[in-house]
């Protein structure tokens, strides 16, 4: 199973609402958030990022850096597409992209497996993980033969919401529900701050 499945890391957004600073480098409890996520998805030995501009700012990371393949912002689903392609051709042998936004430094520890195990059991095309009452788009498994018709969706149908892709094929979810949510995402100084009281409270437990 872990060699089916790579986990691409979607770092390309623009974190307006804190300065325009690569959301995956904010640090919780001393801990960039990318750190939290490499550890929850250590079992995976296929792991690539996807960002744009100067790539030595992810150096220490020793991540393969893909940058979108359609210039201009065209949001996650170009991160995803760039990250098929890239695996189509380096990781020949993987089916599946495991996305997932830097910005949610508590993701589950079997995120990937459980998403996996719901895709053999439903013959799914995508498999998106949801949380109390919530879909959570980027944090999807992808068939890696959605490629060429992500593609097509982007450039000829100019679609841009994930929802609005997954839409056209199988998509099943699994729940992740428990509190705190697992894919809390960080966009204000009060979301650091919350973050950090979390594991505050879990260290002291």
């Amino acid at each position: 199973m872990i060699n089916d499945v790579v986990v691409g890391f979607l770092a390309g957004g623009l974190a307006r609402r804190l300065g325009g600073i690569d959301k995956c480098l904010i640090e919780i409890a001393d801990k960039p958030i990318l750190n939290w996520q490499l550890e929850k998805t250590a079992q995976f030995p296929n792991r690539i990022l996807n960002a744009n501009g100067e790539i030595e700012r992810f150096a220490k990371f020793n991540l393969s850096i893909i940058p979108d393949v359609i210039d201009g912002y065209f949001g996650p689903l170009c991160g995803v597409l760039s990250m098929m392609k890239y695996t189509k051709k380096h990781i020949p042998f993987a089916k599946w992209l495991l996305s997932c936004a830097t910005d949610a430094p508590f993701i589950p520890d079997a995120l990937g497996e459980r998403l996996y195990s719901k895709s053999l059991a439903s013959n799914a095309d995508i498999v998106m993980a949801s949380s109390n009452g919530r879909h959570h788009p980027v944090f999807c498994l992808w068939n890696i033969e959605l490629a060429d018709a992500l593609e097509e969706a982007i450039l000829e149908h100019e679609i841009r919401k994930i929802d609005l892709f997954t839409a056209r094929y199988k998509t099943v979810y699994e729940d992740f529900s428990a509190n705190p949510d697992p894919f809390l995402n960080i966009n204000t100084q009060q979301d650091i701050d919350y973050a950090n009281k979390i594991v505050n409270s879990t260290n002291q437990a």
